[in-house]
């Protein structure tokens, strides 16, 4: 079994990378979950599904927003069709709360994205505020807002990430997949972000390789930013995961008792013990 890539591998990102928060921003959300990784592919937006579904199975009021308006996917993972997305209420600058969909088959909410937009990527700073505010509207009516955040460090995820309470980085064991956790989390504590920073690794073959896998990034944290992030959750991987993901369905109502299924429900159970 790989002990995953050296902490050496991770190498300091160039502070000329780390741009500054809009003027005049808003206040943190505390109940906001950003779900972010610096790398696609890591299950971030299954992760972020599966996370809400379980803390409505809680007996939380749930809301998920899919800010990933270039690959947004949320809608389809679940097989709906919303009527109003997060595109055109950024477009014709409506409430937030105009687009939220209910999904009963999970007892939550979504704000669906839009697919192949560049709405958010380019997104002018008094819009980013607006959409800032529109959360924390939403912060007022729900228990937790869980929001899917696109892969990469753009200056809008990052923003959202420290306006958020928690942030969630995703990773995996891939090299890839670990520096580019560890230049999110360089970018966050650059921009000053009061968040609580979590990791949590996903598809671990065991929960042993999964907390190696963590160590290899505390330890790149610890030695450059002398911080050490949360570990929140390991994920095992899953064979169940991808058929769930191909049926449409939540994991959790097609492979209840799953073992990834499992990791996910004891992170939600965290994350509400902890915001109670």
């Amino acid at each position: 079994m790989s002990n995953g890539p050296q902490p050496t591998a991770l190498r300091p990102l160039a502070s000329s990378q780390a741009g500054s928060h809009p003027a005049g921003e808003t206040e943190i959300i505390h109940n906001a979950i950003a779900v972010a990784s610096g790398k696609g592919g890591v299950g971030k937006t299954w992760l972020s599904i599966t996370l809400t579904h379980a803390l409505a199975n809680l007996g939380r009021k749930v809301v998920l927003l899919d800010g990933d308006l270039g690959l947004a996917n949320i809608d389809i993972q679940l097989g709906i069709t919303p009527h109003v997305d997060l595109g055109q209420v950024l477009e014709q600058q409506w409430p937030l709360e105009r687009a939220i969909t209910s999904y009963p088959d999970g007892g939550f909410d979504i704000v669906a994205g839009r697919s192949g937009s560049q709405t958010l990527a380019n997104m002018p700073t008094h819009r980013l505020l607006n959409l800032s505010s529109g959360i924390s509207s939403l912060g007022r009516t729900y228990d937790h807002v869980v929001i899917d955040l696109g892969a990469g460090i753009d200056r809008p995820v990052r923003y959202l990430a420290t306006q958020s309470g928690r942030s969630i980085i995703v990773t995996t064991d891939e090299p890839t997949a670990l520096t580019d956790a560890y230049a999110f989390i360089k970018l966050m504590r650059q921009q000053g972000a009061h968040s609580r920073i979590g990791v949590v690794v996903n598809m671990a073959a065991s929960r042993e390789d999964g907390m190696r896998t963590y160590e290899t990034l505390a330890k790149a944290c610890e030695s450059f930013l002398q911080a050490r992030p949360e570990l929140l959750a390991v994920i095992q991987r899953d064979s169940k995961v991808k058929d769930s993901i191909r049926a449409q369905m939540p994991l959790l109502i097609r492979h209840p008792g799953s073992h990834a299924g499992n990791d996910v429900e004891i992170l939600a159970r965290r994350l509400a013990n902890a915001s109670s």
